[in-house]
């Protein structure tokens, strides 16, 4: 036989990672476990445990506690009592101690790497080449953080006790994305791991109490969904980071509405895998056997829908089959196996629902035929074809190794496709033409888009969603800021209910017998004056009681129509950054102009001096956003791979405003300048105080070359009105900034699409305070980062 038929014949033999040392390490604990709290291991409070086993096989590796609202509430205050500690240390001496875990978890990486691999079945050269050494990155990297953070981010403070909560497909990695920018910034932290993999979350308590991390800087409790749930009600959590399932991620946003928790949501994901014409095939198919067979397809960020241009289509599926021959299932802890096992017996059956539903739908199913473990969950590599977009397997998150491909003919088709589904977390774009790549890249409504390769992560590059995937960064710069409020923020005062003051009484017209002449302004939609649906109007009145004029009353119709407009309006976030700039400072040279003439009528409700301040300052607050708008950029991210990450600032989109009673107009242009001047468009809801301000505003902006739709307003009751805005679906983003009553309701009136959501939790903003009323704060709302990675060389 000569050598090419022997290479060709050969096949792979077992190469098993010997567990040893993982299962000792079990066996020392007489695989039994309690809660890490105040740097001690402690039995559960109820004194309830369950067990945790390996997929593969079936056979239990451990008992662990099973977390009650007692242990939760034992873990918060050990993180409470630990914070002032901690937040006292130099950032040098914090830096010192995620130093200290980064390098445990190196020292420890092949036992950490074979525990992860059986307890979640993932094969184990994923978790030693890949998720392990992507933990003690975080550390490292967030060790940097920890010693620059007062250089880079003064004014800035710790939310303080932050309850996070991971998922089962990528346990301790989770743990690191969380943990790591939660200390680096000074908080401390009771983190949830999922009840099918709790065993490295444990591991890693082994870890802090080595690197002799103070006690109850990091708290660990275990248990199911209750655990969770207990966690997050906790009235002395600070901030909830959660990752998982969109399903959980609304529950947990309704649960905190009525609180001043902060929160971020990393949820599911259906992410497109477009493949062009004049890509490299060879290439794209081995992406995609990454991008979706990739840890059995557990990924949040899984590439499931593969397009296909048409005149290719034939041509890719028969490469990608070819490839699907080669996949080896078995043992994960066989160093030669692709597909490891599913983490659950119910996570098996789910994938299996989903899709018999696709082939009952009128997909076609393909598997390869290799051989699958009749011992143990597992499930063969699936390619659906001929799946329609409305498919369920086109739709939902199924979380498996399950690929449903579907046709384009034209880039605008593509990005269509890619964009119809309400979840935005990740895609790839394969071709080998630049301008197609980024182009594509750019209209993609994802937090994170690979060009020519397929889930690449690093600590220094921020990961999150758009829409239903969620809201917050992981990684990254943006990333701290999940952990960080102001400094002034987060010990404002509550908001008085109080009458607005007016510091001298308003004067007399020469003509007072005359009948008034009547001021009725009209709403502003879409760039045109428009009376309200209801055919009503309501009073306005000063603090005197003096009649000063009447203004429209919207309604639900009224609120739809400005949304329409809004969205009809997009393209002023492709307008350029410097033309944005231009149409703002041209707004601040028309209000100025007509300074005196709008002080004059604001002076009826809150006073001379406060109108000539609000004027004043609602100038040069223009001017600024006007500055920023060429100047609050992105970046260019080097992370430890050959290639570039494009940290690009994209605005959210439609962007609903709710706002502040007490400064009719410095608090609206305080808010709808930073919104416009990334890119957003808006529908304000302006002060019930002073609705009046409305017919001066929208005869400014249309003397001032401002398109159509880009800012709407809608006067009336605040209340019926915010609340048709929240639950509006086509609103990205909603700001409200009122009282603590309104902040909850509209987090809880957003659910629906998870809207973010930005408010003053109730607290009072000084809006004539430029450390407090403008900048940083208001535009990192304003806009989400997406992340394009590039790869450069041969």
């Amino acid at each position: 036989m000569s050598i090419v038929e022997k290479f060709m014949t050969m096949e792979y033999g077992p190469a098993p990672e010997d567990p040893r040392e993982a299962l000792a390490w079990l066996d020392r604990h007489g695989r039994r476990f309690g809660h890490f709290i105040n740097g001690a291991w402690q039995a559960p409070a109820a004194g309830t445990y369950f067990d945790t086993a390996d997929p593969s096989t079936g056979e239990k590796l451990a008992t662990v506690a099973q977390g009650s609202t007692a242990d939760i509430d034992a873990a918060v205050k050990a993180g409470r009592g630990a914070l002032p500690a901690w937040q006292a240390l130099t950032p040098h001496a914090r830096a010192r101690y995620l130093h200290a875990l980064a390098r445990q978890v190196q020292k420890h990486s092949r036992w950490l790497a074979v525990l992860e691999t059986l307890d979640n079945g993932k094969p184990i050269r994923e978790s030693r080449d890949i998720d392990i050494p992507l933990v003690a990155r975080h550390f490292y990297h967030h060790a940097g953080w920890a010693q620059l953070l007062e250089q880079e981010f003064p004014g800035y403070i710790a939310c303080g006790v932050v309850g996070q909560i991971i998922p089962w497909n990528f346990p301790l990695l989770m743990l690191a994305w969380k943990i790591a920018p939660a200390l680096a910034t000074g908080n401390t932290v009771v983190l949830k791991p999922a009840e099918f993999t709790p065993l490295t979350a444990l591991a890693f308590a082994h870890i802090c109490q080595e690197a002799g991390l103070p006690a109850g800087v990091v708290n660990i409790v275990t248990g199911d969904g209750s655990t969770g749930e207990a966690l997050v009600k906790h009235p002395d959590v600070d901030k909830i980071a959660f990752t998982g399932s969109t399903e959980v991620g609304r529950v947990i946003r309704k649960a905190t509405a009525q609180s001043h928790k902060k929160l971020s949501l990393e949820l599911g994901g259906k992410s497109p895998f477009i493949i062009f014409e004049d890509a490299d095939l060879d290439s794209a198919v081995e992406g995609l056997v990454d991008g979706i067979w990739f840890n059995q397809g557990q990924v949040c960020c899984a590439g499931s829908r593969l397009l296909m241009q048409e005149s290719i289509a034939e041509k890719l599926i028969g490469k990608i089959q070819d490839r699907m021959n080669t996949l080896r299932m078995g043992p994960p802890l066989d160093k030669a196996i692709d597909i490891g096992a599913i983490v659950a017996r119910v996570q098996l059956e789910r994938i299996q629902r989903l899709v018999d539903e696709g082939v009952a739908e009128g997909a076609t199913c393909w598997q390869p035929s290799i051989p699958v473990p009749t011992r143990g969950l597992y499930f063969p590599p699936t390619l659906l074809s001929n799946v329609h977009p409305s498919s369920v397997v086109a739709q939902q998150e199924i979380f498996g190794p399950v690929l449903a491909a579907m046709t384009f003919r034209t880039p605008r088709e593509a990005v269509e496709l890619a964009n119809n589904t309400v979840y935005g977390l990740a895609a790839c774009v394969w071709s080998e033409s630049i301008n197609v790549s980024l182009h594509v890249a750019s209209q993609l409504k994802a937090g994170v888009v690979w060009v020519n390769c397929t889930n690449l992560f690093d600590a220094a590059c921020g990961f999150g969603g758009y829409r239903e995937s969620g809201y917050g960064r992981e990684g990254g710069r943006e990333g701290l800021l999940e952990y960080l409020e102001p400094t002034w923020f987060k010990n404002a005062p509550p908001v008085h209910a109080t009458p607005l003051a007016i510091d001298q009484p308003p004067e007399q017209p020469s003509d007072f017998t005359a009948p008034p002449i009547d001021r009725t302004v009209k709403l502003y939609i879409g760039g045109k004056q428009a009376r309200p649906d209801s055919g009503y109007t309501i009073e306005v009145r000063g603090t005197d009681g003096r009649l000063l004029g009447e203004a429209p009353l919207g309604n639900r119709k009224d609120i739809r129509n400005a949304v329409e407009a809004a969205r009809k309006a997009e393209s002023w976030g492709k307008a350029t950054a410097h033309n944005r700039a231009q149409v703002l400072y041209y707004i601040a040279e028309n209000l100025s102009q007509r300074r005196q003439e709008i002080a004059g009528r604001l002076a009826g409700v809150v006073g001379k001096k406060q109108a000539d301040a609000e004027v004043s300052l609602g100038i040069e607050r223009i001017f600024s956003y006007a500055a920023w708008a060429d100047k609050y950029d992105g970046a260019v991210h080097n992370p430890p791979f050959r290639n570039v990450a494009l940290a690009m600032k994209e605005p959210i989109g439609t962007v609903g405003v709710v706002c502040p009673a007490d400064a009719p107009l410095l608090g609206f242009l305080s808010l709808v300048m930073p919104a416009i001047s990334t890119g957003n468009t808006v529908i304000s809801i302006p002060s019930e105080k002073y609705p009046l301000i409305t017919g001066d505003l929208y005869q400014v902006f249309e003397t001032s070359d401002l398109p159509d739709g880009v800012v709407n307003i809608v006067t009336g009751r605040t209340a019926e009105l915010m609340k048709t805005l929240a639950e509006h679906d086509d609103v990205d983003a909603i700001w409200c900034f009122t009282d603590e009553v309104s902040a909850a309701a509209v987090k809880t009136l957003s659910v629906g699409n998870l809207k973010q959501v930005f408010t003053n939790e109730g607290r009072a903003i000084d809006w004539f305070d430029v450390k407090q009323g403008e900048g940083r704060w208001f535009l990192d709302h304003a806009v989400q980062v997406k992340n394009i990675w590039a790869p450069y060389g041969e």
